[in-house]
Order: C-alpha cells, then sequence, then structure tokens
C-alpha cells in the first residue's frame, strides 16, 4: 500500500511510503504447526526448541553478551531508565544514576541479510494495493496558529488530539506541526511535558 507521508524535511512536499498490506496476525499455536508440517519433528518438540533458545537469548543478553542467529539476524539488549530518583548515595549532587535506576527495555533486533533475501524470494509477485492519503486541512498554517491561541485562552491547554480536531489534520501532522510551533518563540505556544504527557499553553511574546 502507497501512503502519503507528511512533509518531515521542509521541502513542501509530502513523501511517498509504502507498507506490506496486513492480512492479520498468526498465532503462536499456527506459526508452530506451519513449522511442523512436511517435517519429522512435532509442534511439541518446536514448541521445546523455542522456549529453551528463548530462555538462553535471555541469559546471554542479560550477561551483556550479544548474540546472532544464523537465518534470523542478531539481538542485543537495550538499557533505560526506570527511575529519575534513585542517585549514587555518595554523589548526591551528581547526574550519575544509581545501577538501580536502570534496567532491560527492549531488545535491539538487525535482520540477516539472509532472512530478507529469502522473504524476496518467497514473493513471487507484488501487486499494488491502493492509496491512502494525507488529511489536509482547509485552513492555513497562519490561519491553524491562530485557531489553537483562541482555542487556549478558553481551555487553558491543548494536547496533540484537540488540535488535530481543531485544524482538521492527521494526528502524526498536528503532531510534527505543533512540535514546530512550540520551538517558535514568536508563535505565543509553548509545550510542557513529554510524550503522552506532553500539553500546550500559552507562553508569553
Amino acid at each position: 500500500m502507497k501512503r502519503e507521508m507528511a512533509d518531515l524535511n521542509g521541502s513542501g512536499k509530502t513523501q511517498a511510503h509504502y507498507r506490506v498490506m496486513s492480512y492479520g496476525r498468526r498465532t503462536f499455536e499456527e506459526f508452530v504447526e506451519a513449522c511442523a508440517q512436511g517435517s519429522t519433528v512435532t509442534p511439541a518438540d518446536i514448541v521445546a526448541v523455542i522456549s529453551r533458545v528463548s530462555a538462553e537469548l535471555a541469559w546471554q543478553l542479560s550477561s551483556g553478551y550479544s548474540v546472532t542467529i544464523d537465518g534470523l539476524g542478531t539481538f542485543s539488549g537495550k538499557l533505560g531508565v526506570v527511575s529519575d530518583k534513585a542517585l549514587d548515595d555518595f554523589e548526591q549532587d551528581t547526574e550519575h544514576r544509581n545501577a538501580r535506576s536502570l534496567a532491560f527495555t527492549g531488545v535491539n533486533y538487525r535482520v540477516d541479510k539472509r532472512l530478507v533475501y529469502d522473504i524476496n524470494k518467497k514473493c513471487y509477485k507484488l501487486e499494488r494495493g491502493g492509496e491512502s492519503r494525507l488529511k489536509h486541512s482547509p485552513y492555513t498554517k497562519e490561519e491553524r496558529i491562530e485557531r489553537a491561541r483562541q482555542w487556549l485562552r478558553e481551555h487553558l491547554l491543548m494536547h496533540v488530539a484537540d488540535y488535530a480536531v481543531l485544524n482538521k489534520l492527521s494526528r502524526t501532522t498536528a503532531s510534527l506541526e505543533l512540535r514546530d510551533v512550540a520551538n517558535d518563540p514568536e508563535s505565543g505556544i509553548i509545550s510542557q511535558g513529554r510524550r503522552s504527557a506532553k500539553v500546550y499553553l500559552l507562553g508569553s511574546r
């Protein structure tokens, strides 16, 4: 499927992005059954191997190793902060974090090129799946910003979803535009918070 994406580089033109159309999700049981078809191993054997591989992978990643599985790719652990309050006892006034404030928050995965090659080889024919166009606002950017200011005068704070509905934009386009607006001191709009907790307020101009 061809999707129209928001302008991210200021060129004034939208970008085209292609993605595979989804026909649903295979359950673990369905995947195991498919793996067992035409082979001498049973679904139970496959489940046992996958469970053992998963357990060993967790152990190796937790020990600081990256693991390469031929035909699949390379896995490595990803650390993140789970607490903004736990600092080293002997350096309370520094930004050094205690190890207790860190945890594995995910796994980095780099696909094996042979897997990509095999997918392409098994994909005998690609077909166009239609197009998905962006929702275009009937207002100019200046009008959208002024409408946002008026909203804030009445409601005090604004979320991305509010800006999207107010100006008839997609949520993605609204988020990108609001970020630029908040970074412009002349807009009179500022942001507070992060990610899903981010809100927009009227600031001083």
